[in-house]
């Protein structure tokens, strides 16, 4: 069953088109993850779906309502964390659960909001000397505490902790086991690895790819030889002497672009060996999502701002 329902979603700023006849659906209790450079589209998709924008055309319905006509339900159903604001700078963790938890039916309890983002230490802390991570972790506090049908997370582990991602990690997989549909943007590709049942990737309020990580894996990340060198490697050279196609995937490191077998291993190594370059690091493996994702969007992902501070993306 769907919770979420998108068919031909599209809006303008201007003669700019943020969306892009977007369509996809979301199963109820698994996790969506939406990945993109930014001003691809993802926050104005999920603006829409929240009810805060007015798509130009198009349908979509969140548990069966319609963001647009039925935002007053909508609220009820839904919890939404942003990457900024929503908290007065006053308040504090303790305070401001007991205000939420006052605005549902049957909400969460929150002292057991606290111990599962991990704040009772600072309970008692105003918020504004609460470090970045903890007020990405009293954020999502607020978004789940009423037991959401749909959590909305902007950005969760930005300025995160080591530590805290875990928690945070952990909170999201422990919501979807419970039956609660998770849509979450980032630029963290390992997270969107390890929590994502299903992957959007767009750019320029286009959907490049719409699916699980092994099926894009399966279409775009085949296993490659990848090995390191002491000192730089002329893959012009290489390509001349062995046929073998290279390319540079960091300093002094590389990948063959070709399905591994024997025949290619024993063609670079006894390249490498014959004109006595050092080597280290041969093995084949599959390229990573960060790999496929750069070559699918043609662009870097966006570092995560330091901890202790945030960072809004794009309203596009």
């Amino acid at each position: 069953m769907a919770a979420i329902e998108v068919d031909r979603l599209t809006m303008s700023y201007g003669k700019v088109k943020a969306v892009d006849e977007l369509s996809f659906s979301v199963a109820a209790g698994s996790i969506l993850v939406m990945l993109g450079p930014n001003g691809a589209g993802k926050s104005s998709t999920i603006e829409a779906l929240e009810g805060y924008r007015r798509p130009q055309s198009g349908k979509l319905t969140v548990v069966g309502l319609d963001p647009v006509r039925q935002q007053r339900e909508l609220g009820h159903v839904i919890g939404v964390m942003l990457q900024q604001g929503g908290v007065n700078p006053r308040m504090t963790p303790d305070a401001a659960l007991k205000l939420y938890s006052g605005y549902y039916q049957t909400p969460r309890d929150p002292e057991e909001i606290l111990e599962a983002v991990e704040l009772q230490h600072v309970r008692s802390t105003s918020f504004r000397r609460l470090s970045g991570g903890e007020r990405q972790r009293l954020s999502l506090g607020l978004a789940i505490i009423g037991r959401p049908q749909v959590a909305f997370l902007d950005e969760p582990t930005a300025g995160v902790d080591p530590a805290g991602r875990q928690v945070i990690g952990a909170l999201i997989s422990n919501l979807a086991n419970d039956g609660t549909t998770v849509v979450l943007t980032t630029h963290e590709l390992f997270e969107a690895e390890r929590l994502a049942d299903q992957i959007i990737i767009l750019s320029k309020g286009k959907k490049l790819y719409d699916g699980t990580l092994n099926d894009l894996k399966a279409a775009h990340g085949k296993a490659q030889i990848t090995f390191s060198t002491k000192e730089p490697l002329d893959l012009e050279e290489l390509h001349r002497s062995t046929g073998l196609n290279g390319t540079e995937t960091g300093r002094q490191s590389y990948a063959i672009m070709e399905e591994p077998d024997a025949q290619r291993f024993a063609s670079l190594t006894s390249y490498l060996a014959a004109n006595a370059i050092e080597y280290f690091d041969l093995s084949d493996s599959a390229r990573s999502l960060e790999e496929i994702y750069l070559e699918l969007t043609g662009s870097t992902p966006q570092p995560s701002p330091s901890i202790g501070t945030t960072e809004k993306e794009s309203s596009l």
